[in-house]
């Protein structure tokens, strides 16, 4: 530890001091910027601790209190469950739907008005092949053995999935010298397949691409998928099977007698469950705070995403990203260009660190950066065919691996936390390792058993975009809502719209909405539809148009009614 604080206060600040505390390493002081944090909390990383807890202040920062629902009932309280698991991602959804599977109670809950409103529907939709993270970390073993899952998983769930391929260029004759390298860390990962490929070769799968591009390798294994649609399929099965979602329901406290949590307060009451899962994304160190078990950090890693029109998604087969020399080291696999399972170009995402976990606004120069950066590798694009952008927030620990296991001093809390990329790709696994835990914790106070009625699949949404014409006709003929289009851009109907609102899980705001149907998603980004889809929202919920919300909370379209 004194050889850590002594970096620390030579290169960062000589006002930061460590201290221990069980098997991790505490940083505590006061700097002037915020990457004097990031900085001071990777020289504490991996030195043979177990994590780093960054205490460390700004001057003159201020974070703002995290995003709170503004319902407060009692609709929760005294509710007894087997498993309380905190999160409405894709890592909490999929562990939800793996505990389905037993004779358990099982409560989900989210802080959120839907599910996957953070990281789950703000990343670039990859099933990554496994090759970015480092050989032996949970990164690796998680993301390929998930990969290969998610064939299964996506036809049980009935979610639109594709195994494009990805590829890795070489702009540089040079670079061909470093695919032994590659291949040797793919095979040290257990990526099966993995192929170095000619110019000829990959000009004939890639016909777009920059002349310049002198060879690659290529990844068969690796996918897309719409990663909020595979997070309410998770969501959906599980309820189906049995737990209960909570959502606008937000942790606030911990009660522990003896190492053990005894209750969870939330603005909607005090629960009281046997065992309990933290799979709080950005707020995961929190939740572990409560209770009494903060052994690492969340540091906020911003990724910038930008989408292109679907009428230049004719240029792309595939995922392609060019080779970086820092691959093992860099916080970022470096971005690249993804054909969405839409249809769509994405380019991105960049990577960096800054102090807010909400935040989910964009940076000029940078994202202008990351799209110049990329988007030459298909000459054919331009920033002029941006239809949108987005940013998310990476869940990091400064140890840059995923914790998924028991906590070492509280007998039933379960930690999948530290989850950033590639988190959508080793979700089954995880959910799997996590399901195997959480068990093992509730078998010790009940006899567990496997319901004798549990279903794996759920119901195929209606798409009619991807439909040939015969089905669009007979869906048609049945409920002429299928007829009538409402979105022009992604072909969506009104009968699609009204499926979305009459869905398992309550769907009353337009961006709920436009995350099942993508009712929104396409060039016009809702100018013309949205009015129509709240039309529709009020004719099938309890609501008045004056009380649909975009996303939430206090996000209302209209403010009041100009003509009675």
């Amino acid at each position: 530890m004194i050889k850590i604080q002594r970096k620390i206060q030579q290169t960062v600040s000589k006002k930061i001091v460590c201290k221990e505390w069980r098997s991790s390493i505490i940083l505590e002081g006061m700097v002037e910027d915020w990457s004097d944090v990031v900085k001071a909390g990777k020289i504490a990383a991996n030195k043979g601790y177990k994590g780093v807890v960054n205490k460390i202040e700004v001057k003159n920062l201020h974070i703002p209190e995290i995003n709170k629902p503004i319902i407060a009932d009692n609709s929760l309280d005294k509710t007894q469950t087997d498993v309380l698991t905190i999160g409405g991602g894709v890592i909490g959804c999929a562990i939800a739907r793996e505990l389905a599977k037993w004779d358990v109670s099982i409560l989900l809950v989210d802080k959120e008005d839907d599910l996957a409103m953070h990281t789950s529907s703000r990343n670039d939709g990859i099933i990554h092949p496994g090759l970015a993270a480092n050989p032996k970390t949970k990164k690796a073993y998680y993301n390929v053995k998930g990969n290969a899952m998610y064939t299964k998983v996506s036809e049980e769930l009935g979610v639109v999935f594709r195994r494009s391929g990805s590829y890795v260029l070489f702009e540089k004759r040079w670079m061909k010298l470093v695919a032994p390298l590659i291949m040797k860390r793919a095979n040290q990962n257990g990526i099966k397949g993995a192929t170095v490929i000619g110019m000829k070769r990959l000009q004939e799968e890639e016909p777009y691409l920059n002349t310049s591009i002198k060879g690659a390798i290529f990844f068969p294994s690796t996918a897309t998928v719409s990663p909020y649609k595979m997070t309410i399929a998770y969501a959906e099965n599980a309820i189906a099977n049995g737990i209960v979602l909570s959502l606008n329901t937000i942790v606030t406290e911990m009660k522990k007698e003896r190492g053990k949590i005894i209750s969870v307060k939330t603005n909607r009451g005090t629960i009281y469950p046997k065992v309990v899962i933290n799979a709080s994304g950005v707020y995961a160190d929190k939740i572990a705070n409560m209770a009494d078990d903060q052994f690492f950090t969340i540091h906020p890693r911003k990724g910038e995403i930008a989408l292109m029109d679907k009428k230049k998604g004719y240029l792309l087969n595939s995922i392609v990203g060019k080779f970086n020399l820092g691959h093992s080291k860099c916080i970022t696999k470096g971005g690249g260009l993804v054909k969405t399972i839409e249809g769509n170009i994405l380019t991105g995402p960049n990577a960096y660190e800054q102090p807010y976990r909400e935040d989910f606004t964009t940076n000029r120069d940078s994202f202008e950066l990351m799209v110049n950066k990329l988007i030459d590798t298909v000459p054919k694009l331009s920033p002029g065919d941006i239809i949108t952008y987005m940013a998310g927030i990476r869940a990091a620990t400064y140890e840059e691996d995923f914790i998924v296991e028991k906590s070492e001093y509280v007998s039933n809390l379960v930690h999948a936390a530290g989850i950033q990329s590639p988190g959508l790709a080793s979700a089954p696994a995880i959910a799997e390792e996590i399901e195997r835990l959480a068990l093992e914790s509730l078998s010790e106070t009940k006899d567990i058993k496997r319901k004798e009625k549990w279903n794996a699949r759920r119901k195929k949404d209606k798409q009619l975009s991807i439909m040939s014409l015969p089905e669009r006709k007979r869906i048609i003929n049945i409920n002429s809502d299928y007829g009538e289009i409402v979105c022009r851009c992604e072909e969506v109907s009104k009968g699609e719209i009204i499926d979305a609102i009459n869905s398992p899980i309550a769907v009353k705001t337009v961006d709920a909405v436009k995350r099942r149907t993508r009712a929104g998603m396409g060039r016009c980004q809702g100018g013309f539809c949205m009015p129509l889809v709240i039309k529709i929202i009020e004719e099938n919920t309890d609501l008045e148009m004056t009380e649909i919300t975009k996303k939430g909370k206090d996000s209302a379209v209209l403010k009041e009614e100009t003509k009675t």
